[in-house]
């Protein structure tokens, strides 16, 4: 199966949609060519601004595109959006709720030989915080697509979480429909639900096959809007299956282990244990040996709900 990046699906829909709607607008912070948004330029230049390495500034601009009527897409690397931009995110974009979407690429460990320093293992947690912001984390190019489409009709700020590395294409069904803050319910099973987000929605499935080998049936949810967080699925995945295993290619602390874990003690508590990256930094390597390091593959998910069964 061929793999496609989100960034690159992110760069075609953006480009698309842009020709169909003229009031979107993009800004980069010189990275268009890695981020993807170089495809919106080639087509629609005008409305297309390289705001220079000052992301700050770039976030401040796009609010006041987005006061005058205009749709802003910001994108550059994780670390620097969500890191170097956060107060401008929170104060003139979030605060007065601004219809601005932050395209951020380059997340999580698979940035891979970049290293720590670009590496955002805290996005989600950072962005999640933030009152009016809805946080959205793609599990493939085509639910990259989708919920392109989805934050274009929504009024507000939008943060999606987009990655450097091939992913194979998952939501292939006729079927399939995305819905900002609504999970989408990949399998059925009674004995532990795994609850995935972006690049480890795959893992997740993969690891749900060798468990159903071995006589294990998982629910697997695909979690894609961290914020607002589907509550209604995950506490009747709590019910009927009493254990929960959460997957991310985030640190555990403040992601989408976190929001679930919080979901669950309020409304109906089960075990929920967390694969994601162990709060420590990562650090140079190819993409797959990282995810194999820090504990993020599909046998460490089955490990997960081994130990899960084992004290439900």
């Amino acid at each position: 199966m061929a793999k496609i990046a989100t960034r690159e699906a992110y760069g075609k829909s953006l480009a698309r949609m842009g020709q169909e709607n003229k009031n979107i607008v993009v800004l980069d912070a010189d990275l268009s060519k890695s981020t993807k948004t170089a495809e919106f330029k080639k087509v629609c230049e005008d409305r297309f601004l390289n705001m220079g390495i000052a992301e700050g500034n770039m976030m401040s601009v796009a609010a006041g595109l987005a006061s005058c009527g205009k749709i802003p897409f910001v994108s550059t690397f994780a670390m620097f959006a969500a890191g170097r931009g956060f107060e401008q995110i929170r104060n003139s974009i979030c605060y007065p709720k601004l219809n601005v979407k932050v395209c951020a690429t380059h997340a999580g460990l698979t940035v891979g030989e970049d290293g720590a320093s670009h590496q955002a293992i805290e996005d989600i947690s950072l962005m999640r915080s933030i009152p009016n912001m809805v946080v959205i984390s793609p599990s493939d190019a085509i639910e990259t697509e989708a919920a392109i489409e989805a934050i274009i009709k929504y009024n507000g700020p939008c943060y999606v979480r987009l990655g450097r590395s091939g992913v194979p294409e998952i939501n292939t069904n006729s079927d399939y429909k995305f819905e900002i803050g609504k999970a989408v319910n990949l399998r059925e099973g009674k004995d532990v639900c795994i609850i995935a987000t972006g690049i480890m929605v795959d893992a997740a499935l993969e690891a749900a096959n060798t468990l159903s080998e071995e006589g294990i049936k998982a629910t697997v949810l695909n979690i894609h809007t961290i914020k607002p967080i589907d509550e209604e699925a995950i506490v009747n995945a709590a019910r009927k299956t009493g254990l929960i295993v959460t997957a991310e290619e985030h640190n555990i602390i403040g992601g989408l282990g976190s929001a679930v874990a919080e979901t669950v003690t309020a409304n109906y508590p089960v075990p929920v244990l967390r694969v994601g990256v162990k709060d420590t930094f990562g650090e140079s390597g190819k993409p797959a040996d990282l995810l194999k390091a820090y504990g993020l593959t599909s046998e460490d998910i089955v490990k997960a709900v081994k130990k899960g069964l084992e004290i439900k």
